[in-house]
């Protein structure tokens, strides 16, 4: 008799299906399109369900399905999957997010080709009887700078390719190391301003949160040379359309290839419709081949069935892999540790190349491992988003990006009875943040050298100032103008009249005009926002 009993809600391919049919120990329900009210009524007899985007998943189903123990979806994104409730419910979500990867390289790649050479306006002049070959005069990739923006699985393809035909490839990735940049035969640049400044092609794969959001404004399309091309085929929001489009119609920017949106689909009354001319669109294909489409569906079968029957676990995205008595030992370490990673993140020098994870106390006599991966899935979630770092593949992303990972445990006596250390860095320069807990709580204890006690969560305000009289003073009128409720404090100096850390714990993010005007007095010098 089977043990587990899977439901396939959406399209996978055939094959996957067929390894699940064919495994004894599962019995298949393949009821594509199932209705919501179907899915609730019947959730409570499924131990796993596989999705693609069609079916959602909801709390109400989470709440129903009382044997579900694992959702697998066939690509990326799981935004039609309550991860908060299957996280309450226990429930593990796995989704592929290398499936695609080749297909998405391959189509933003042809994009850029066509784009070029002006294939799809060409094609179109001569199918309605047209032969105007002045007009479709291209330009040549060869020689041509190319600046990728997010070197990921997609953006590292990306770069090959180019490189195989004779560009000279630029990126910006804050989490990418020079090292691994080498290797990969591409010149790595400080900021996105260096690197689309030098460009003749530009083509985004970041993943699109508050940093990356319009990352390509009308401030920066302005810094590009003139005549430059924009590829997208990551996200949407990533480009701001409407400056896009005034930056064609100006000529700062001869084209664009796009094949994600703002709003997906466009309306009909869409803008850049207009400029049909010297814009490539797509309806968001760069997943549909049928290769990739395969990839994902036999990828989430196996993973399901292997996580059913064997209890492995591949690409989770809301929880280890560690039975009940190890996550209530380890789980207030595991959530220290990641805030501290995500807090690191934030202050380590760019195109940091070694994340070390030091442990003193009771802690360092446990098995670290999860902690370890707490902190450096922390510490990536910010260069790869939140849906594609987890605790299982983070040591995979660390190693692609050519971030080198290691724990030690110091010896001699301990300051405190638990202490955990985050430190990055490279050439010297480096970051570093410490951690414990005071009666059960977690803390922060020290940043960059600086002793201080601050809580772990929500928005912290780290302030760098000369440690004269009256500063204290100047950051709190200045946040009580902005509306900003300061909800604890923690103030820190290296030595009488050196500099100073002030650490604020506010109670919601303060408006972007704080910053420059704490930075307008002479004595704070930096005024670093920290989000976790």
């Amino acid at each position: 008799m089977p043990e587990f009993k899977v439901l396939v809600a959406d399209p996978i391919a055939e094959i996957g299906i067929a390894q699940l049919q064919e495994d004894p120990a599962l019995d298949v329900d393949v009821r594509i399109g199932i209705s919501p009210e179907d899915l609730v009524a019947d959730a409570a007899q499924y131990h796993a369900i596989i999705v693609r985007s069609q079916t959602t998943i909801s709390a109400e189903v989470f709440a129903a399905a009382t044997n579900l123990k694992i959702v697998g979806r066939a690509g990326v994104g799981v935004d039609n999957i309550d991860r908060d409730a299957a996280t309450a419910n226990g429930v593990i979500v796995m989704n592929t997010p290398s499936g695609n990867t080749i297909s998405t390289a391959e189509h933003a790649f042809s994009l850029m080709a066509s784009l070029a050479r002006r294939i799809p306006q060409a094609h179109g002049t001569m199918v309605a009887g047209g032969w105007d070959r002045k007009k479709f005069k291209g330009v040549e990739l060869y020689r041509k700078t190319l600046a990728i923006l997010g070197m990921g699985r997609i953006g590292t393809e990306f770069a090959r390719r180019a490189t195989a035909f004779g560009m000279k490839v630029v990126a910006y990735d804050p989490y990418l190391s020079p090292s691994k940049a080498r290797s990969l035969q591409i010149e790595l640049c400080d900021t996105p301003d260096a690197a689309v400044e030098q460009a003749d092609f530009i083509t985004l794969h970041m993943p699109l949160n508050d940093e990356t959001r319009h990352i390509l404004d009308a401030t920066r399309l302005a810094r590009c040379k003139p005549g430059v091309r924009i590829v997208n085929c990551a996200r949407g929001g990533l480009v701001d359309e409407a400056a896009l489009a005034d930056a064609i119609r100006s000529g700062q920017v001869a084209g664009a290839a796009l094949d994600v949106y703002e709003d997906e689909p466009p309306p009909a009354d869409y803008p850049l419709y207009e400029l049909q001319e010297q814009i490539v669109f797509t309806p968001h294909l760069g997943a549909s081949t049928g290769e990739a489409q395969e990839n994902v569906g036999i990828e989430i079968a196996q993973n399901v069935r292997n996580y059913l029957v064997e209890g492995t676990v591949v690409n989770s995205v809301n929880t280890p892999s560690i039975d009940a008595k190890t996550a209530a030992l380890l789980g207030p370490y595991l959530e220290l540790a990641e805030a501290m990673g995500k807090m690191l993140s934030q202050l380590a020098p760019k195109g940091a190349e070694f994340l070390t994870i030091n442990y003193s106390g009771k802690v360092a006599e446990a098995d670290t491992a999860l902690v370890t991966r707490a902190a450096l899935k922390g510490y990536l979630s910010a260069a790869c988003g939140d849906e594609s770092v987890n605790h299982i593949n983070a040591p995979n992303v660390a190693e692609r990006l050519g971030l080198t990972v290691g724990e030690t445990r110091p010896a001699g006596p301990a300051e405190f009875t638990d202490l955990i250390e985050l430190v990055a860095g490279r050439d010297g320069d480096t970051a570093s943040v410490s951690g414990t807990f005071f009666g059960g709580a977690s803390r922060i204890v020290e940043i960059n050298g600086y002793r201080v006690e601050a809580d772990p969560v929500g928005n912290v305000l780290l302030v760098i100032n000369t440690d004269v009289p009256g500063v204290v003073g100047v950051v709190g009128k200045v946040l009580a103008a902005h509306g900003a409720n300061i909800a604890g404090m923690s103030l820190s100096r290296n030595h009488l009249g050196g500099r100073a850390l002030t650490v604020l714990n506010l109670d919601a993010e303060p408006e972007l005009a704080t910053r420059d005007e704490l930075l307008a007095d002479e004595n704070i010098h930096s005024a670093k926002l920290v989000r976790l």
